[in-house]
């Protein structure tokens, strides 16, 4: 075990990665000679060159439409949009082109290309450099959609992500690059896309959440634990595909359910979640599934007291834990 925070896991996987299978690129802004502007890829450049390591023009629409055309030729590009909020005008390449390919030929063309996206607030980053992207790529069949949320998953999923045949849109919460630190295992060990993961154990309420909001929970639940309530907290981890056997499991084991994420409340991808669990585990409820998301607001402010009135925090978390417990 070797303890890592989130972003050095995300440069160390990469780093192997470029070692281990030289088709590995990566594509971007500032990825090159300035290292990245989170410092991803400090010092790629110097030991993979040019051709591997490409620093793009402002223009996300390329770096994802050139991405593509790697992919294609056989190579294993990685697309890295500086911020989640710049892939908007990157839209139409990510799904009219990649998450379609595979069907419109027939299954006999992939797509071996991820997509990595820093995502969320709690930054100060406001308008444009805080956005939920999740929901959107989520939506579409042909995606895979990850958002890991700890080093040694970040490290499993990131390996997988590459390696997997099609397009993978792969989100890293900016807010836990440096504040969330944990053990990472020896040796290549992936982690399948499409899984969930119990991080912790419980008996009166589940709560699902994933990227920062995970961490909110955990912090959430331990007060509760002090009250004498004992909250279990899954880490969703994948939207696309969702880890439905396990989500539905936690959930049948407590009977109340809480859905945790940033992004707008409405129409969210916890709202998937929720819907899945009404349908499956119906029988087994003993509450109606709660939902606590971002308010219906256009974007994340970016003042201190505005941003911090958006965004879920530990103590509104554990509140809304207590109203779902005493119901």
């Amino acid at each position: 075990m070797v303890e890592k925070t989130n972003v050095q896991a995300v440069h160390d996987t990469l780093l192997e990665e470029f070692r281990r299978d030289d088709r590995v690129m990566i594509l971007g802004e500032d990825v090159g000679k300035r290292g990245g502007v989170f410092r991803v890829t400090d010092g790629f450049i110097e030991e993979f060159g040019p051709h591997r390591v490409l620093d793009m023009p402002l223009a996300e629409a390329s770096i994802v439409g050139v991405a593509i055309g790697l992919a294609l030729a056989g190579f294993r590009p990685i697309a890295e949009m500086q911020f989640a909020d710049f892939s908007t005008p990157a839209f139409d390449q990510i799904v009219q082109e990649a998450a379609r390919i595979r069907y419109r030929s027939n299954g006999q063309w992939g797509v071996p290309m991820v997509v990595r996206m820093p995502w969320g607030a709690g930054v100060r980053g406001a308008l444009y450099h805080s956005q939920s992207v999740e929901a959107f790529y989520a939506h579409v069949p042909g995606l895979k959609v990850v958002a890991p949320s700890t080093p040694a998953d970040i490290t499993g999923m990131l390996r997988s992500a590459i390696r997997d045949p099609d397009p993978v849109i792969f989100l890293e919460h900016k807010a836990t690059y440096r504040a969330v630190r944990g053990d990472v295992p020896d040796g290549d060990q992936t982690i399948p896309l499409g899984t969930a993961d119990l991080k912790r154990e419980g008996t009166d309420i589940t709560v699902f959440a994933y990227g920062l909001m995970l961490h909110h929970c955990l912090r959430a639940a331990e007060t509760l634990a002090g009250e004498g309530i004992s909250v279990a907290v899954v880490d969703v981890r994948s939207l696309r595909p969702l880890d439905a056997a396990t989500i539905v499991r936690e959930a049948r084991r407590t009977g109340k359910c809480l859905v945790v994420y940033e992004d707008n409340r409405m129409f969210g991808a916890g709202a998937e979640i929720a819907a899945l669990i009404a349908e499956e585990a119906f029988d087994d409820l003993d509450a109606p599934v709660m939902r606590y998301g971002g308010p219906e607001s256009p974007a994340t402010p970016f003042n201190k007291p505005q941003e911090d009135a958006f965004m879920p925090d530990p103590e509104r978390i554990a509140q809304k834990m207590r109203d779902l417990a005493a119901y």
